[in-house]
């Protein structure tokens, strides 16, 4: 490879990693600057990168900018309706007596593709400390199941802004990438959760006073009472006592869905209404691949230009990410919301919806800014050239990158655009299949949570985790989740290439 090339390569990824970590700017600003970089030091002229930042940002916010909007806005009303806490207890009831760990964990999934990991947890921790106060035991174990669930999903399955982006950057099929990433988490599912009941009981110890006696406090006193409480509808646990029905968790103070009229039932949302506005739009989005590629296979044109037939335009149209997404919001707004809940308030969640989502849509952007920067400027070529003439897969290179950006500055999101945004002009090149790209971005981005992540303090503090046993716990289960996506990824590229 050129070495003026690589140079230009290694200084525009130092950039984004270096102003993460060393300065106030953000990853939207770090990436642009990024881009500015490597097309100097590549040899372009300065007019033709500004030409090359706006049309890449301004391609990749068209092809996925309103898909991440309405996802972050279905998962708002999930959030605040009470839907995910619904969804949540359901699985519970479903695993039933002593798989309460792999209950949080595809709690977790579940939860995890509308909603942002961060306030997910937040929102279902309480679950996973009702559950081990009732035990009154193994509340590491529940917690880092559920975050790890959330993990997977928030870096493997659409229309997480993430997976989304990548998507979109790669130009991947978004039903396709969907159902790998359904795949990819139900078969890492299991390694999440056998780490969790390891290294779980082997931290209880650890868990600091404070988180302690809120989590286990009162349950010398009432465990009994709670273990002969017949009433309850929740799953039996281990020790025979009953896990919690909705009505024994903690009230959100963010379910204030409005003054209902005199006489009205109390709003209750059940796990089927719940999980329509998110399973609807996900069958849609997957029902058009289906039905795309049974066409495409008809008409003998897999993989070149096509037209769809007459039968299959209406599920290429409500298939479509942007109106079936639009079908999720109408869903979560009308079937979720109580009809006395004020339109100023909805709104207001929309506002919020989107302040959340608009740094996300900024990241996609100046990640697409970068990919076209590196096309136009030949750095992309001289890659996939080199690469080429190595034995290592190609489908390796988007993972390695994700890997190396997480490591150094934590973003997961940060890290799986960048490795988009480095692999796009590779794709055609070396003839790695956009969805293998695209999984091995978002695999690669999920290894060692740790200090420089937000998410891995999200979880400790409320697991009550610190130092060496946050390590132990959080870091050494995303690591293994990570660990457990490399061989899946060459089976699929074995399926694919």
């Amino acid at each position: 490879m050129d070495i003026q090339l690589l140079l230009a390569l290694v200084l525009g990824i130092a950039t984004i990693v270096v102003l993460v970590l060393r300065t106030r700017l953000d990853a939207f600003v770090a990436l642009l600057i990024a881009a500015l970089v490597t097309g100097l030091v590549a040899g372009q002229s300065p007019l033709d990168i500004v030409k090359a930042i706006t049309t890449g940002f301004g391609n990749t916010l068209a092809s996925i900018g309103i898909v991440i909007g309405l996802g972050v806005a279905i998962g708002k009303i999930l959030e605040v309706s009470g839907a995910a806490n619904a969804l949540a207890l359901a699985f519970l009831r479903l695993f039933g007596k002593g798989r309460e760990p792999w209950a949080m964990g595809t709690v977790g999934a579940l939860v995890s593709i509308p909603v942002f990991c961060d306030s997910g947890y937040v929102i279902m921790n309480p679950l996973a400390r009702s559950i081990a106060r009732v035990k009154r035991a193994g509340y590491v174990t529940l917690a880092l199941a559920l975050g790890v669930g959330m993990t997977l999903t928030h870096h493997l399955v659409p229309p997480t802004p993430g997976p989304l982006a990548v998507t979109g950057l790669l130009g991947a099929d978004l039903g396709a990438v969907i159902l790998t990433g359904l795949v990819f988490t139900v078969l890492l599912l299991p390694i999440a959760v056998t780490y969790a009941k390891w290294m779980g009981p082997k931290l209880e110890s650890s868990v600091t006073e404070e988180v302690r006696e809120a989590v286990y406090g009162r349950a010398a006193l009432v465990g009994a009472a709670e273990g002969s409480h017949h009433g309850s509808t929740g799953t039996m646990t281990d020790d025979g006592a009953a896990a919690p029905a909705q009505e024994d968790l903690p009230d959100d103070p963010e379910l204030d869905l409005g003054t209902p009229p005199e006489g009205a039932k109390p709003h209750r949302v059940g796990a089927f209404l719940a999980s329509l506005p998110l399973l609807i739009p996900l069958l849609l989005i997957v029902l058009n691949t289906v039905t795309g590629a049974i066409d495409q296979n008809a008409q003998g044109v897999v993989g070149g230009t096509y037209e769809p037939s007459a039968w299959v335009v209406p599920f290429a149209f409500i298939g479509n990410p942007v109106i079936a997404l639009i079908i999720g919001v109408l869903l979560a707004v009308y079937v979720l919301l109580p009809r006395w809940t004020p339109r100023s308030r909805v709104q207001g969640w929309f506002a919020e919806a989107a302040a959340s989502a608009g740094l996300i849509l900024l990241i996609t952007g100046a990640g697409g800014a970068l990919g076209q920067v590196l096309r136009s400027s030949g750095v992309g070529d001289a890659l996939a050239e080199a690469i080429a003439a190595t034995a290592l897969p190609a489908f390796l290179v988007p993972f390695l990158v994700a890997t190396l950006v997480r490591l150094a500055q934590g973003s997961g999101t940060v890290a799986m655009i960048t490795a988009a945004s480095v692999t796009a002009p590779l794709v055609g090149t070396l003839g790695i299949d956009p969805l293998v790209a695209a999984m091995a971005c978002t695999a690669g981005s999920m290894i060692l949570s740790y200090f420089n992540d937000s998410y891995f303090w999200v979880v400790t503090r409320f697991t009550g985790l610190e130092g060496t046993a946050a390590l132990r716990g959080w870091s050494g289960i995303t690591t293994a989740v990570w660990a457990g996506s490399i061989p899946l990824l060459f089976i699929l590229n074995l399926i694919l290439g």
